[in-house]
């Protein structure tokens, strides 16, 4: 009992951080303009097509002009990408493909990916972003909020927090290629040494899916002295991560069992404008449209006290609100949007199933001896130098810069 209670509120600050073990981290994404991103990609081209078409003044209140960002300013093109870096009013150039990214937590979006168009783009994380990586994204801490304060996403995120502030964005490994991982130095072998088994970045990332909890100094993520259990957490950690990643990376898309698994029961109409959930039925009714068997936990799991289904359904559902090229959106419902739908149910369900692992394993991390900050102070591992908190540097990687200018980084 006095272990637990000195694991408490204050005692919690013994925890080492998410900080201390994955250094390197990045501001989320700033857009400036809602319109650059959508759930579906044709509005964007349809949204893009009709800024093009406007001149002048038109122009510029499609546009929406920030102070960063305007329709006569000029910008590096983003990392990876091809596109005109001289002032859009002047020159627009081709359409940029927009590509796929975590709109905060469980929601896959398309962005408009022309550094013209966003405030604040952070191409540290673009430049990092391929086929090896993997983001950490933090939610933010929200005092009485119920939810997981970490996802994870092999797509670029853009760091969006539901509620409360946002929190930061952690890449798995600091260079293209899956190179130089994020990890405090000495950490690894630190851990292989007292464990007895090699720590790839994977199983650090895992742990701190499965242990990581909110603090205000952001969050924590406490380090068991006992290899069974760091064994026990990272096992259930990848199951999240499994979830998390939905199929990308190689693996397996998630699938309730036969008999669980929700279907369509009523077609959804062509603009479906309320969401509601039968609890007697299991349902999940989208006007006259229905979905069932739904489970509770799934229609109940929350980011931040926001609840994720109806989140997701209200970016979708045509907002009153929009105006301008956030208001240019398919006019019937697509197929793909159902079909999404029905994976986000899928997950949330299944992470729901896992959350009495997860608490478990929380209240065992309260009397379990474990590393201290104090410890890793004495093992050399904080404070983390400062080079490792900064990106990596990429001397052969060539971008265009704005008006066409080649900047060597």
């Amino acid at each position: 009992m006095a272990a637990r209670e000195a694991a408490g509120i204050g005692g919690e600050a013994r925890f080492p951080l998410l900080d201390d073990l994955m250094p390197w981290s990045v501001r989320p994404m700033r857009t400036g303009r809602a319109w650059v991103t959508a759930p579906d990609a044709p509005s964007l081209r349809a949204r893009w097509d009709l800024l093009v078409a406007a001149e002048g003044a038109e122009q510029e209140r499609l546009f929406r002009p920030s102070r960063h960002r305007t329709p006569l300013t000029a910008a590096a093109s983003l990392p990876g990408r091809s596109t005109a870096t001289g002032r859009f009013a002047r020159d627009p150039g081709p359409y940029p493909d927009p590509v796929r990214v975590q709109h905060g937590p469980f929601d896959e979006q398309w962005l408009i990916p022309d550094h013209r168009l966003l405030d604040a783009a952070r191409p540290e994380l673009w430049r990092v972003a391929d086929g090896h990586q993997l983001f950490a994204v933090e939610h933010g801490r929200v005092p009485g909020g119920a939810g997981p304060v970490l996802s994870v996403t092999a797509l670029l995120p853009d760091g969006h927090s539901p509620a409360g502030r946002p929190g930061r964005v952690r890449p798995l490994h600091r260079r293209p290629g899956g190179r130089e991982p994020n990890l405090a130095p000495g950490l690894p072998e630190l851990l292989r040494t007292r464990y007895g088994v090699p720590v790839p970045p994977e199983a650090v990332l895992a742990w701190a899916l499965a242990a990581a909890r909110p603090s205000p100094a952001g969050p924590r993520v406490p380090l068991p002295a006992d290899g069974a259990l760091w064994a026990e957490g990272v096992e259930l950690g990848r199951e999240l991560l499994r979830l998390h990643l939905r199929g990308a990376r190689g693996g397996e898309r998630p699938r309730l069992p036969g008999g669980r698994r929700p279907y369509v029961r009523a077609a959804l109409p062509h603009r479906p404008d309320l969401l509601r959930y039968d609890a007697e039925d299991r349902a999940l009714l989208l006007g006259t449209g229905r979905i069932s068997p739904v489970p509770s936990g799934a229609w109940n799991f929350r980011v931040g006290g926001v609840r994720v289904l109806e989140l997701w359904f209200a970016r979708r559902a045509a907002p009153a609100e929009a105006e301008g090229l956030a208001s240019l959106g398919p006019r019937v419902w697509p197929q793909e949007w159902t079909s999404e739908l029905l994976e986000l149910i899928t997950v949330l369900a299944l992470l729901d199933e896992l959350a009495p692992r997860q608490a478990a394993l929380h209240g065992r991390l309260l009397d379990a001896p474990a590393f201290t900050r104090q410890d890793l102070r004495a093992a050399g591992i904080l404070p983390v130098p400062a080079p490792a908190r900064r990106p990596a540097s990429v001397l052969d990687h060539r971008e265009e810069g704005p008006e066409g200018q080649f900047a060597l980084l």
